[in-house]
């Protein structure tokens, strides 16, 4: 496939980038000519995505993610600085929470959400930016959710930290808006998610579907071209801002607006 942006002699990290939206941002990355760095938990699944692309002389290499917190993001991206001697592009991906109500909600599972949303933005963006700094070119991007701005029963704090997550995007892009670096963000809607989770049973995709305007859940894909053009020279006077890819589903103001409006009641 022609790739309508070029990242040749770019070099990315995407964390979280073994499956799902982090693995088609990778592909997509990769495909465009970035050296492409998968951090993931689980570094069997980041592996065999990364000797697929090297398979199809892409660059990929595969590290584990063994924690988010300040110390291990530093020695991450200092790793790959005296790896690859550049880091261009950072995509903190990896996300989610354990799902609970707020009576039910502890301090374990705040945490959680805080942590692997929120802080780690922040850790990511202190250890690339002096490097990036340096070479007058930076793309730091966040995988953030419509959730940011829509409420959902048993994920207010998933909801809180994605909130928060496009604050930093913002705050981040004016601090280093002088240097070369953009911050920007992407906020998916329902993503079809094949074999994985309840979202995957047909009968409740269809559910979900009936109420997305455009007619049917989106593909990893659109959140991917999304990210790429971010990361893209062409991108170079957007930044602060996040994109929703939803397929229109905040647009109404209930469900049964898409229902009514298309006769599907």
């Amino acid at each position: 496939m022609a790739q309508p942006f070029d990242l040749t002699g770019k070099v990315a990290l995407v964390t979280g980038g073994g499956r799902g939206i982090g693995a088609a941002i990778v592909t997509r990355f990769a495909e465009a000519g970035a050296s492409v760095v998968i951090a993931n938990r689980t570094v069997d699944v980041a592996q065999a995505l990364a000797t697929e692309l090297s398979g199809r002389k892409f660059g990929a290499r595969a590290v584990p993610l063994d924690g988010l917190d300040r110390a291990t993001l530093h020695g991450l991206v200092d790793e790959i600085v005296r790896q690859e001697g550049r880091l261009d592009i950072v995509v903190h991906n990896a996300g989610g929470c354990p799902w609970a109500s707020i009576d039910e909600l502890d301090e374990d599972k705040l945490e959680e959400a805080l942590s692997l949303n929120l802080k780690a933005c922040f850790w990511l963006a202190q250890a690339a930016a002096p490097v990036m700094r340096r070479n007058g070119f930076g793309r730091i991007l966040v995988t953030s959710s419509v959730s940011a701005r829509v409420a959902m029963a048993g994920g207010t704090h998933y909801s809180a930290a994605k909130a928060g997550v496009n604050a930093f995007i913002r705050g981040a892009a004016f601090e280093f808006a002088r240097d070369g670096i953009t911050v920007n963000g992407v906020e998916p809607g329902f993503i079809a998610k094949p074999g994985r989770g309840k979202m995957s049973a047909p009968e409740i995709a269809g559910r979900l579907a009936r109420h997305i305007p455009v007619g049917h859940l989106g593909e990893a894909d659109d959140i991917a071209f999304a990210m790429l053009y971010l990361a893209s020279e062409q991108a170079g006077y957007m930044t602060g801002q996040t994109m929703i890819v939803d397929g229109g589903s905040t647009l109404p103001e209930t469900g049964f607006a898409v229902e009514r409006h298309w006769g599907l009641g």
